[in-house]
């Protein structure tokens, strides 16, 4: 049921009897220890371990570049065991990243509001996620005002759906970062027309490295946005004998 909506939406385990292995979870780093760093998993009292080979692919020159206490990481289950979850960081993909992260800063959103709003905002988001996955439920709230009456009252209905549609107005921006490099003498003069049609989106981050910002008012439509430009950079660079490579945001 929840691998199915990973293409669109992300698979966020969050249940100890719900993880097993390739699901993805939100951690939180805890701490670093010799070689292994130690995770909170999100909406989990289960903990989790990620050993260095699986950080990042190659030498792994400054730890911190990837993880740090207290921040926020998707990673994918390994191998799932009652009291501790083996885990990877670097098997997880950018857009898998980039989906969990805007699911988990959605639902954490509606639960602010709620509880601005509700004074039972606990147990309703309880009774609301004992039936339906929460961001499915935000999708149909932010639709429909009659599917939000049955958790609250006629008043806090009015106020959660006008919140709602207020924010679904506002333009979601993701970014992607890339390099892009040449070793042809004409290098420079390639990389500029290779991106010159996407000027207006693509900024210099220095070191061979872009960075590639889509706003929009619905988050897949900026995502299929950028990977459809990422797609076109990627087949002129081969072309041309380039070296494209996506690299996830740290």
């Amino acid at each position: 049921q929840f691998l199915a909506l990973l293409e669109s939406r992300g698979t966020l385990a969050v249940d100890v009897m719900e993880i097993k292995e390739s699901d993805l979870v939100l951690c939180t780093v805890k701490k670093v220890e010799g070689t292994v760093v130690f995770v909170d998993i999100v909406n989990s009292k289960i903990p989790g371990t990620i050993i260095f080979p699986e950080i990042a692919a190659g030498r792994i020159r400054n730890i911190r570049d990837y993880v740090s206490p207290n921040k926020k990481i998707v990673c994918k289950v390994l191998k799932a065991q009652k009291d501790h979850l083996e885990l990877s960081l670097r098997r997880v993909t950018a857009k898998e990243r980039e989906t969990i992260l805007e699911k988990h800063k959605k639902e954490s959103t509606f639960k602010k509001l709620i509880s601005s709003i509700s004074k039972s905002s606990e147990q309703i988001i309880e009774k609301i996620t004992n039936s339906h996955d929460l961001s499915d439920f935000i999708d149909e709230a932010k639709e429909s005002l009659s599917f939000l009456s049955k958790y609250f009252s006629a008043e806090e209905s009015k106020k959660i759906h006008k919140a709602l549609s207020e924010k679904s107005e506002k333009e979601k921006t993701i970014k992607k970062v890339f390099s892009l490099k040449s070793s042809s003498s004409s290098g420079l003069f390639e990389i500029k027309s290779i991106l010159k049609p996407h000027n207006d989106k693509v900024s210099y981050l220095g070191s061979s490295k872009f960075s590639l910002q889509i706003s929009s008012k619905n988050y897949k439509d900026a995502e299929t946005q950028a990977e459809s430009i990422l797609s076109d950079i990627e087949k002129q660079a081969k072309s041309k004998n380039m070296k494209f490579e996506l690299k996830d945001k740290k």
